[in-house]
């Protein structure tokens, strides 16, 4: 923090922080952790940090508390308040180089300092390993051919026990086998722990499931990290036969040929280092939906509660919003006649200004939205590909990796340009763009299954998308029967935003784009001390 309000009279601020969190639809505050005391400062630099589950598609509220600490109770209300912050996790994460600076609120009439938050990831879980492994003169157990090993690996346990990890493939007939080359997380294969014990079993493949043992042998990540040398080859051991034959040597050998670590890069690794998530917004304009004067209406105009379209624009927007630094957001709608001389549009935008689209932050997009239904008038039919392609057009302009485009549709669902969405579709598969589309209202859906891709790849003319990008899913599935809308948007929102960042990873796999380096860590400015001579 820096200047915060002095409330002690001798000396300065004795400050400690508290967090709270929020469950998700219940408003309650709860504690989540405190901060270290920092004596006698107004710009403390607190060490102790705080450790939470990050998931890009839920809005996690934080409340960071400050108090001057005045003496040994651990009772809130005992201490001096000092302000507090609010914001989200997302907002941190999705600040530039994760780290979020405000204003720290509460004690009216009073500047009361500001508040600097750092995020970032744990590390230690992201590696994966690429490992090949073969072996030689391996015991024969079938009567007639040789035998057909494969591999099983397993993890151990804190408890001693283990739990099955890797299977290779079977290789046919043969007591020397090459094994083709696999990839294991290493949390996985010993869950982080390097020394831990990896235990492999050889067997023989046989058609009826009943797998001879050939032997066994055991290593450990640390091991197995020195690449291929005489530490990786390891004999496999039958204890039975062992106990039994005096002459016993091994069942033969298995050899490690090769180790490649690969540090996986994560979602958070490309927005720390600057990538912006853009976000549009396409809401159905056609006469389907009802006439929006009418309660029956799915664009009715409740002064009390919102409709469903108004709740799937605020459900995802208010998520995504967090990831785009200037929160400007183009809102168009599709199918409606346009004053004043009713033509039909297909991409038309809601504020009115087709050279500028944009809306500020979801409720500049809410506002637009209320405005554009008293203006024009409901008609059709519903095409889909005009706001695809209006989207594509400017993914097309950035594919160095710096941006990705996430466009909303909102329908009720009777698409009529089914071939050409299909076509817009596979286009944009190519580019860094995902599609999310909520269907609202009692309609079949089955046509925006069919786009959502999860089952069949679509494909239009003999070409297939590149890339899933689309998810569908109906705002029917998610209505809460007790009428508690927060919990319904937050529902929606987290099953339409848990595949972005995969979809986003995927193009910048496939492009093969890194992310940028993060800005610098901040280090706070170094205090003189001055000393008395």
């Amino acid at each position: 923090c820096r200047n915060l309000l002095d409330r002690d009279t001798f000396s300065k601020s004795d400050p400690i922080c508290v967090l709270y969190t929020q469950a998700i639809g219940n408003k309650e505050w709860r504690e989540f952790g405190r901060t270290e005391v920092i004596d006698n400062t107004l710009n403390p630099d607190f060490v102790r940090k705080f450790i939470m589950d990050y998931f890009f598609e839920e809005r996690e509220n934080l409340r960071f508390d400050f108090y001057d600490v005045d003496s040994k109770s651990p009772n809130l209300s005992k201490h001096d308040f000092l302000g507090q912050m609010f914001c989200t996790l997302g907002e941190i994460v999705g600040s530039q180089g994760s780290r979020l600076e405000k204003s720290i609120v509460g004690i009216p009439g009073k500047k009361c300092g500001t508040v600097i938050v750092t995020a970032e990831e744990l590390g230690c879980c992201r590696d994966s390993v690429l490992m090949q492994f073969c072996a030689n003169k391996l015991d024969k157990k079938d009567f007639f051919g040789k035998s057909d090993p494969f591999l099983v690996f397993h993890r151990s346990n804190e408890d001693g026990s283990f739990t099955i990890c890797h299977k290779t493939e079977v290789v046919k007939n043969t007591l020397n086998p090459v094994w083709q080359a696999f990839k294991i997380s290493v949390r996985a294969l010993c869950n982080g722990d390097y020394d831990r014990t990896i235990k492999v079993e050889v067997y023989d493949w046989d058609r009826d499931g009943s797998h001879d043992f050939i032997g066994e042998f055991t290593t450990s990540y640390r091991e197995l990290s020195r690449g291929q040398s005489q530490f990786n080859v390891y004999e496999v051991i039958n204890p039975k036969k062992k106990g039994k034959k005096k002459k016993y040597v091994n069942s033969g050998t298995v050899t490690l040929l090769s180790f490649l670590i690969e540090t996986e890069v994560s979602f958070l690794d490309y927005i720390k280092g600057g990538t912006q998530i853009n976000f549009t917004v396409a809401i159905d304009f056609t006469a389907s939906n009802g006439n929006p004067s009418q309660p029956t209406s799915l664009h009715y105009m409740n002064p009390y509660q919102l409709n469903a379209y108004g709740m799937a624009l605020r459900a995802v927007g208010e998520i995504i919003q967090d990831y785009d630094s200037d929160k400007m957001f183009p809102a168009l709608g599709f199918g409606a006649r346009l004053p004043p001389d009713g033509r039909v549009s297909h991409e038309f935008a809601l504020n009115g200004n087709p050279q500028n689209p944009y809306c500020h932050g979801i409720d500049g997009v809410m506002e637009a939205y209320y405005r554009s239904l008293k203006s024009v008038q409901l008609y059709g039919p519903t095409n889909f590909a005009p706001v695809i392609n209006h989207v594509a057009r400017y993914a097309a302009s950035v594919k160095d990796g710096s941006q990705y485009f996430v466009l909303l549709i909102v329908t009720d669902g009777v698409i009529s340009d089914m071939a050409q969405t299909k076509e817009s579709i596979v286009n944009a598969s190519k580019l860094p763009m995902s599609i999310i589309i909520v269907g609202v209202g009692p309609a079949e859906f089955d046509a925006m299954e069919e786009l959502d891709g999860d089952v069949v790849r679509i494909s239009s003319r003999g070409r297939f998308a590149e890339r899933d990008i689309v998810q569908f899913v109906p705002f029917r599935d998610y209505i809460d029967r007790s009428g508690n809308h927060v919990l319904s948007m937050a529902r929606l929102a987290k099953d339409v935003l848990a595949e972005i960042p995969e979809q986003f990873l995927s193009y910048m796999r496939v492009r093969g784009i890194k992310p940028s380096p993060a800005p610098p860590p901040y280090t706070p400015p170094i205090h003189v001390l001055q000393t008395q001579i």
